[in-house]
């Protein structure tokens, strides 16, 4: 039988699993989100397409970014 000491414990164990959960998926939702636009601002340098494909790959990496989180989420 748990203690209430256990019991408090265990709380705290499954709150700070709750957070490094959440922490790590905003995490990589960055990094998604970080290499799209970087790979954008390279081919606008690149084709001299100025801020067009900046623009798209930073939307699609948002719509990757939330895709990857949601997905490991749900």
């Amino acid at each position: 039988m748990l203690t209430p000491n256990d019991e408090q414990k265990e709380d705290l164990r499954k709150s700070s699993r709750n957070w490094m959960k959440y922490s790590g998926m905003a995490f990589q939702m960055i990094g998604v989100i970080l290499v799209f636009v970087f790979g954008g601002i390279y081919l606008d340098e690149w084709l001299g397409t100025d801020p067009w494909a900046t623009v798209v790959l930073s939307l699609l990496g948002v719509t990757a970014g939330l895709y990857v989180s949601l997905r490991d989420f749900l």
